[in-house]
Order: C-alpha cells, then structure tokens, then sequence
C-alpha cells in the first residue's frame, strides 16, 4: 500500500512539473513586449524617414540604438521550443522556429545588421533613414515570411 501510495505521489509530482514547465506566458509576453519596442521604433524611424514625423537627429539616434539594444537580447529564453502556434494560443511563432532554428538565428541576427546600420546613419540626415529602413524591412520580412504564421 504504501508502494502504491509513493508511485502514485511520485506521478502526481512528475505531472505537476511537466504541467508548470509548459506555461510559456512569461515567455510570450516577454517576446510580444520585444516586438513592440522594436515597432515603436522602427515607427518612429519610418515616419522620420517618410516626413510624417518632423526629423529630429537626436530622436533617431535614441530609436537606432534601441533597435541595436533589443538586437542583442538574447532569443533563447524568449524563445523556448514548445512556445509556438500549434502547442499554445495568442502567438503567430510557426514550429519552423526550432525545426529550422539555425536560418531563425540568421534571421534574427540580419536584424541586428539592419539595426547596426540604422545606429550609424540615424543622426546624420533624414535622406539617410530611407535605405537604412528598406534593410530593416528586409530583415524583418525575411523572418516573417518564414517563421510567422499569417493573421
């Protein structure tokens, strides 16, 4: 009886652990809060470039190196494998994410290029934010296309 008692705990145990380590909402939220700095900024940059928001050097500087500080966070912890569209709701990540992780890294660090290059250009002119905002698009369309689900 007591064996039984002890397997049955021991399972109980076993399922609790595995039920708290598939709750990613820390994660999600974490990513989804990335994204959203990241968007604010590049909406900042874009409008800048495109005249919609009055170019101010030091605003863009400000937007250009958060970009390249959100580059350099580090994805895994954001990212862990389970954490996709088919395993949980409320997120667009695709299982190609993992299943291809090596060309989502290169993605990933192509945006910290494209940020890279915005940082050095951002303060000198709004006719240098153009281009430096088509390789951000680059960058981030070249993830999305693969590793995020359509709405």
């Amino acid at each position: 009886m007591k064996k039984q008692v002890f397997t049955l705990a021991a399972a109980a145990a076993v399922i609790a652990t595995v039920a708290v380590a598939q709750d990613y909402s820390a994660n999600l939220k974490a990513r989804q809060g990335q994204f959203r700095i990241m968007a604010l900024n590049v909406g900042i940059l874009g409008g800048m470039a495109q005249g919609k928001i009055a170019y101010n050097a030091e605003a863009a500087q400000r937007a250009a190196d958060t970009l390249v500080a959100v580059s350099h966070i580090d994805p895994g912890p954001l990212w862990p494998e389970g954490s996709d569209n088919m395993s949980i709701d409320g997120t667009r990540a695709m299982p190609s994410i993992w299943d291809e992780n090596a060309d989502f890294l290169a993605k990933w660090g192509g945006f910290g290029e494209a940020a890279a290059g915005m940082q050095q250009v951002a303060a000198t002119g709004q006719e240098a934010l153009g281009p430096a905002m088509g390789k951000l698009g680059g960058a981030c369309k070249a993830c999305h296309d693969s590793h995020r689900a359509p709405e």
